[in-house]
Parts: structure tokens; C-alpha cells; sequence
């Protein structure tokens, strides 16, 4: 079995559509490589109770939960003081997390002042997270990573902690567009799934100058069955009319 994972993405202004969120194809992505599954994405406002309902539920459901968001150094960041709630642990000043950002910020020519301390308040009993990019630490708790929410950050705490996960098999991808709409193929497709169960096969429709085409995506840990089921989508495109009609 590989290992699950969820994602809790976290902050009004996702809900809003005011900032379009970019980590959770990033992370989809990066989990694939590791054999780990992503099966749920929650997206919960700024509101501690929704952040500690959702990160409680996930933890219990996944081997790993990972949130992004919250994490900065204004009042509205508030994920560190939720995830402490949802583990029933107190919050301070982490001194590892202190002496990394004033060290830095000393280094930059800034000053740490009262709002910069406030992203070095860590749960109690939680291992810090290593930021390449600014430095203020995101951290583990148990089976919780708690990460930043701007991407580039994201994605390099991500690849810090990444090694340190116990996935499986990476999963195999291969994907074949048709020049047809799905109607044309759904029945053959639904054969060609039956027929190869270590294989997950998705459709997904598409329009292109004006006509409908389909890309199929073919998913297994089995690169042999996911060989034998791409051979046969693949004679089936073939014996299609190079047109492509309506869905």
C-alpha cells in the first residue's frame, strides 16, 4: 500500500480568488515522485477553528498532512497557534527559530522586531522545517508539516523534508490525446479499464479549434501493466477517423 497524504491549504484570500493558489499541482506532484497518494485537499479560511477541525480530521485519515499558509508575520497568521490547539500543546518563542531569523536579519542590515518574532513562535515538541529561501522555519508536528504559502518557499521546504518520507513505488504516467470527443470512445475505454484493474485510467475532455478531443491518463505502480494498457488505448486511437467530431 503507499502512503497517503493530505493538504490543507490555508487563507481567505484563496477562498476569495484574490490569489489563485499554485502549491497543490507542486505538491501532487513531488508526492507522486515520493509513491505517496494525495487523496484530500481541504481549502479553510483564516479562522482558527477551521484550520484545527480540519488539520484533527486529516491527521487521524493520512500517514502525512501538509499545510501551507499562515506561517508570516502579520496578525492574521495564525496557523502555528491552530495547529498547537488541534495537538493540545502550548506555543512560545522557539529559540532555534530566534537565533536563525535574528542571525539573518542582523546579516541583512534589519531589525527583528516584534511582528518578525512572531514567525519564530513554534508548538511545543516540534521539529523545525528548514527555509533555504527566508530563512523563518516551518515545522513538524508528529505527522503535520507545516509549511509557508508563497511558492517558491513552499517548494523549497518541501524538497528539504521530502528525502525524510517514507513513500513506495513512484507512480507511472502516461498520457495520449485522442482527436475525438469522449462518447466516441467511452465504451472501449470502460473495456480497456475492466480489462486491466493495476490501472487507473481518466479521461478528460478538451476543445480544440472549436472541436471536442480527449486526453486519456493512464496511472499504475506497475510499469509492465501500465505498458500493456497504454498498447491497447493506443490500438484504439489508431482505429479511429483522424476527425474529430462532437462529444
Amino acid at each position: 500500500m503507499a502512503a497517503t497524504a493530505a493538504f490543507v491549504v490555508i487563507g481567505d484570500e484563496i477562498l476569495s480568488g484574490k490569489t489563485k493558489d499554485k502549491n497543490i499541482g507542486v505538491l501532487a506532484d513531488a508526492l507522486a515522485s515520493a509513491g505517496i497518494d494525495l487523496v484530500e485537499v481541504r481549502i479553510v479560511s483564516d479562522h482558527e477553528d477551521a484550520i484545527v477541525s480540519a488539520v484533527n480530521a486529516l491527521r487521524q485519515s493520512a500517514d502525512y498532512v501538509f499545510t501551507s499558509g499562515g506561517i508570516g508575520p502579520t496578525h492574521d497568521d495564525i496557523t502555528a497557534d491552530a495547529v498547537a490547539a488541534a495537538f493540545g500543546v502550548g506555543i512560545d518563542v522557539d529559540p532555534r527559530a530566534y537565533a536563525l531569523l535574528s542571525d539573518w536579519y542582523e546579516k541583512t542590515g534589519r531589525t527583528m522586531n516584534a511582528a518578525r518574532e512572531r514567525m519564530t513562535r513554534i508548538p511545543f515538541g516540534a521539529d523545525l522545517i528548514e527555509n533555504p529561501v527566508s530563512i523563518a522555519p516551518g515545522f513538524r508536528l508528529e505527522n503535520v508539516f507545516v509549511l509557508a504559502g508563497v511558492p517558491a518557499v513552499f517548494l523549497a521546504m518541501l524538497e528539504t523534508i521530502l528525502p525524510t518520507l517514507e513513500g513506495g513505488v513512484p507512480l507511472f504516467v502516461e498520457k495520449l490525446p485522442f482527436a475525438c470527443g469522449e462518447g466516441d470512445i467511452a465504451e472501449a475505454l470502460g473495456e480497456i479499464a475492466a480489462a486491466n484493474p493495476d490501472v487507473s485510467i481518466g479521461s478528460y475532455p478538451k476543445m480544440s479549434g472549436g472541436a471536442f478531443t480527449t486526453e486519456i491518463v493512464l496511472r499504475s505502480r506497475d510499469q509492465a501493466a501500465l505498458d500493456a494498457a497504454t498498447a491497447q488505448a493506443q490500438k484504439l486511437r489508431a482505429s479511429l477517423p483522424d476527425a474529430a467530431p462532437s462529444a
